[in-house]
């Protein structure tokens, strides 16, 4: 058996149907379903089981089982508040610090690799993007409830008996996000804002950057996928590891690739709403030296190719 969680959300339910796609159908998916259309994210992929978030944490806490000794094959968490504008504190680190913990211990307890999301939100206002905590300056509470389990993970590194690895997801696009609102990836929005008004509206300049000319590193959710389940092997070192392309693109690359992929639009430019300025990561560049080093040679998906396969995978899902 394979664990999911948060396999109804949209990088969750993206692995559940990688998983499928390998024929392997005896997953658990592990969520919250408090926004029920969720659930359309696993309409076209085959599970074997559901379990509330917090049923599941419950029976973790217990020391149930799923299984016999040895059954279940990896722990994918994916499971986390990942809205960077949730300001309520206690609730980040419940849902995002102490599950994940608790989620460690019950891989450890039956020996099973974990793989989990944690963010590029961790390095902040860090123009170094290679996985040291000198880089690492989160601007709001969500990166730093994922960088303190990072950081919970170094310092027990030496007592695992089974795989740990750290995901540090970019800026991450794809077809299963409509359920995210304004938490979805901006190249989601700029494709329904291009669709329904003929524009594509993106922020002014900040910092140094130009109107449209801020960078992030854009990886396409199915290089993701790939990634989960090559460290799910359990054959690499435990560690943090970036999860990214390693080439940032602007946002008017962004604009341009939506406008040539639906054959229509422009862009216009906007001020920034107030207070976000300060919290604003302009520049994303994942380093891949460790990731390669760990024996992950696959290449990324170019922006372009991204954004034209999410535009064709979103109208299939359409109709």
């Amino acid at each position: 058996m394979w664990i999911v969680t948060g396999g109804c959300g949209f990088i969750g339910s993206s692995i559940v149907a990688g998983l499928n796609q390998q024929g392997i159908t005896d997953i658990m998916v592990v969520d919250d379903l408090k926004n029920g259309q969720k659930f359309l994210n696993l309409q076209d992929c085959k599970i074997a089981d559901y379990l509330d978030k917090d049923s599941f944490r419950a029976r973790i806490a217990a020391g149930q089982s799923f299984g016999p000794a040895g059954s279940v094959s990896a722990i994918l968490h994916q499971g986390a508040c990942s809205d960077t504008m949730e300001y309520d504190g206690t609730f980040m680190m419940e849902n995002n610090y102490e599950y994940s913990k608790d989620v460690l211990q019950f891989s450890q307890t039956i020996q099973a690799p974990l793989i989990y999301a944690s963010t590029a939100a961790t390095y902040g206002a860090s123009t170094k993007f290679c996985e040291q905590e000198e880089n690492e300056h989160p601007l709001n509470v969500y990166g730093w409830s994922k960088l303190m389990f990072d950081r919970y993970v170094r310092s027990h590194m030496d007592s695992f008996t089974s795989t740990v690895i750290g995901l540090r997801y970019f800026n991450v696009y794809g077809s299963r996000e409509g359920f995210k609102g304004r938490m979805a990836s901006v190249i989601h929005q700029f494709l329904q804002q291009c669709q329904r008004e003929g524009k594509i509206r993106m922020f002014e300049g900040s910092g140094k950057y130009t109107a449209g000319e801020q960078r992030r590193d854009f990886v396409y959710v199915g290089d993701l996928v790939n990634l989960n389940l090559f460290f799910a092997q359990g054959k690499s070192p435990s560690g943090v590891y970036n999860a990214g392309t390693g080439k940032s693109r602007s946002f008017n690359d962004v604009g341009r690739a939506v406008i040539s992929a639906l054959g229509q639009g422009s862009i216009e430019y906007i001020p920034f709403p107030e207070g976000l300025k300060e919290k604003y990561q302009n520049f994303t560049e994942a380093d891949l030296t460790k990731l390669r080093a760990a024996g992950y040679k696959a290449s990324f998906t170019e922006l372009e190719s991204g954004v034209l396969q999410v535009a064709q995978e979103i109208k299939k899902r359409s109709l």
